[in-house]
């Protein structure tokens, strides 16, 4: 009988044992020299200047929302299909999201409905987009209109670590690199293209956010002589705003270096693995698949298909020993929010609409050829099985076998 297959899966190896392990035999477990290291890698790699790591994603999203000054009275642009946590940040900084309808093939922020939100309401500072599955949404287009109406473009980049765009003038960047955006957060979950057990960074290109960000990561607390007040001695330091503990262990920094130097090989395993997956489901017509940019470089981090059949599709995969999951149920709809703001069904139709066909298949680096195979091959018997979809399954079926 076949294993388990889950949608997704870290890829740990040696080379992060020796690193952790280094760590564990030195004289440092928390704020050692891993952490700026690792900061220093993960500005690198994303082209921008400044890199400040927290203790998760959830962190990463609430310090650049207080970094940007947003709170009571601001309102905040967010799409509904995201992890609660980025508008969640938000909220937690006294602000109030203003849910913006996706796109249905990019499944990002559709950047007319931003433009009619804008145009209606004066009191949003900032806009959220949410690159998801590690597609990249309309950056230049959102970016444009958040600087015709004083906001700030804050990037939920939890999902695209690793993945390269190219704007509308042929220019590649970065997921990061600050060029369209203030902030960019990242999450480095077990599941994301990088890990650092838990985690998460804010990359910015702006020195002043990066002292903003790295005091409020740390109590609201400071040591550098230039920012105190008075010096007492060596030993003092001084709280000069409410901050909170959300360091980065040495440990887990360790873990992220190594991770990071993957990198390059997780993109284009991703990459890969979402071709086959996107050649081999072309013939079927019940099934969608999430609008890929051409050319493409992401760094894919979920496969997303679409079908009215989504629950039986998801049932006839777990008794086939294959994980999926569905990402998200919009936030919009969630009772809390539903509660505390008023929002409801016909909020955002588009997203409402994804929601009720989305599914995620496996995807992970370390997965094989034979394992992916697997999968194609249980999507298109599905197909073949159902009377309904039965004739256009099966005319190119040779997929299963081939893909």
């Amino acid at each position: 009988m076949n294993a388990f297959l889950p949608y997704g899966r870290q890829d740990v190896g040696s080379e992060e044992l020796r690193r952790v392990r280094e760590v564990l035999e030195s004289d440092w477990l928390t704020q050692g020299p891993q952490v700026p290291a690792f900061e220093a890698a993960l500005a690198a790699a994303c082209g921008a200047k400044h890199a400040v790591a927290v203790a998760n994603g959830t962190l990463a999203l609430y310090i650049a929302f207080r970094a940007a000054g947003l709170g009571p009275g601001d309102r905040f642009i967010v799409p509904p299909i995201t992890f609660v946590a980025t508008a969640n940040a938000g909220v937690l900084c006294g602000a109030e999201p203003v849910f913006v309808d996706i796109d249905p093939a990019t499944l990002t922020l559709d950047p007319a409905k931003v433009e009619a939100a804008l145009l209606a309401d004066p009191t949003i500072r900032a806009i959220v987009p949410v690159h998801l599955g590690g597609r990249v949404a309309d950056l230049p287009a959102l970016a444009r209109l958040a600087a015709q109406h004083g906001a700030v473009v804050i990037e939920d980049a939890c999902h695209a670590v690793g993945t390269r765009w190219r704007d509308d003038d042929g220019a590649w960047h970065a997921v990061g690199d600050g060029s369209h955006g203030v902030m960019t957060c990242f999450s480095f979950h077990p599941v994301k293209s990088i890990t650092t057990g838990e985690g998460g960074a804010v990359t910015t290109n702006d020195p002043a956010l990066a002292g903003k960000l790295a005091l409020l990561r740390t109590h609201g607390i400071t040591r550098d002589p230039a920012r105190l007040e008075r010096a007492d001695g060596p030993w003092y330091y001084e709280m000069q705003d409410l901050g909170f503990n959300a360091r980065l262990t040495d440990l887990q920094a360790a873990l992220g270096l190594a991770q990071l130097e993957k990198l390059p090989r997780v993109q284009q395993r991703r990459l890969e693995l979402v071709r086959r997956y996107d050649h081999a489901f072309e013939p079927i017509p019940q099934l969608r698949t999430q609008a890929r940019p051409v050319p493409d470089a992401s760094c894919w981090h979920l496969m997303i298909v679409r079908s009215a059949h989504r629950r039986a599709l998801y049932d006839a995969l777990a008794a086939a020993g294959i994980g999926s999951q569905v990402h998200y149920y919009p936030v919009h709809l969630q009772p809390w929010y539903r509660h505390n703001f008023g929002t409801g069904p016909g909020l955002c139709p588009a997203a409402e609409a994804y929601y009720d066909e989305a599914l995620s298949l496996p995807l992970f680096p370390t997965m094989t050829d034979g394992d992916q195979q697997r999968v194609i091959g249980e999507v298109w018997r599905f197909f073949a099985e159902r009377p309904d979809t039965a004739v256009a399954a099966t005319t190119g079926a040779g997929r299963a076998s081939h893909g």
